[in-house]
């Protein structure tokens, strides 16, 4: 029976011991709390620490910085044009005890978050345009350079390429310094806010999409027409080259037969002259040969053309 009771003693020890004790990590905080209402300072060093058993607990609060991630919203620009803004932020629990009395715990911080920064990042986007969102403060464009840019570019209204005025990373900033007035009364720091991704939705992507490709498609006609014309001047200046080796060949061409022809004819001319009997002969037997064999000729009995060859046969009957 004692055995029994001591037993009971040293477990009942046990129990209040272990109800006593609590184990602070280095990456925590913690706030002693009794009948809902919290007693003591903040616990902040690691380590194990007492607390009254059964009547207090503890409330854990990470140090760590912690991230906080936004839904992609809809919000439109200065210039209505209508783009999804998906912003995250990192913030830490600076002051535990305002914290837990505002919000209570990490899910309760996120829901104030949510309204917080998605109202601040709201109110700073539609007030801002939409170039001035999407590059940095210090991006410069040379002179030289913007001159080169396309014309359809470089001539939008809407589009001022060459003075930047705000840029991302000064509307971050004032993003961070908005939001920031709010957290203090949270027992919240806001460390960061930063935009992650901006898009267009998709009904003014696709006209953007369109416009592009009808941009490209322009400057594209462009060029062919660009290329058309070379071609066209090339084809003609070729032209022009090859009727001018032309003219010139048929102009060489016909001295070369002039000269030729004016040979023959001396050298008929020669020829003629050195024996004109044998000459007219010749001629007549290239004429018999240029007849073909079914050549029929009514010619009379006593044509020109019969001339030698009646002359041959009388010398072949006299020869007889």
């Amino acid at each position: 029976m004692r055995n029994t009771m001591i037993i009971i003693i040293a477990a009942f020890l046990l129990l209040i011991v272990s109800r006593s004790l609590y184990v602070v990590d280095q990456s925590e905080q913690a706030i002693l709390v009794q009948f809902g209402e919290p007693v003591g300072d903040i616990v902040s060093t690691p380590g194990l620490h007492w607390r009254k058993p059964f009547i207090q607990d503890v409330r854990r609060f990470d140090k760590r910085v912690l991230p906080w991630d936004g839904d992609v919203s809809q919000v439109p620009t200065l210039g209505r044009e209508f783009v999804l803004v998906d912003t995250t932020a990192r913030w830490r629990i600076s002051d535990p005890l305002r914290f837990l009395r505002s919000v209570r715990d990490e899910q309760g911080a996120r829901t104030r978050l949510d309204d917080i920064i998605d109202s601040v990042v709201r109110d700073i986007i539609s007030g801002t345009s939409l170039e001035e969102i999407v590059r940095s403060k210090d991006w410069k464009v040379d002179a030289k350079k913007l001159e080169e840019l396309e014309e359809e570019v470089v001539t939008r209204q809407d589009v001022d390429l060459a003075k930047p005025k705000k840029g991302r990373e000064y509307l971050e900033q004032e993003m961070l310094s908005a939001a920031s007035k709010l957290m203090p009364e949270l027992g919240i720091e806001l460390v960061d806010v930063r935009i992650r991704r901006i898009n267009y939705i998709d009904s003014v992507r696709r006209q953007v999409e369109t416009r592009m490709i009808s941009e490209r498609q322009s400057i594209a006609e462009r060029f062919r027409a660009e290329g058309q014309g070379r071609s066209s001047e090339i084809l003609g200046e070729m032209s022009r080259e090859l009727r001018t080796i032309s003219s010139e060949a048929e102009r060489q061409a016909a001295e070369i037969r002039g000269k030729a022809d004016a040979e023959a004819t001396r050298i008929y001319g020669e020829a003629f002259g050195a024996d004109a009997e044998f000459y007219t002969f010749f001629r007549t037997l290239e004429s018999y040969s240029a007849m073909g064999a079914n050549t029929t000729l009514m010619l009379g009995a006593d044509a020109e053309f019969f001339r030698y060859l009646e002359s041959t046969r009388r010398r072949a009957a006299g020869g007889r």
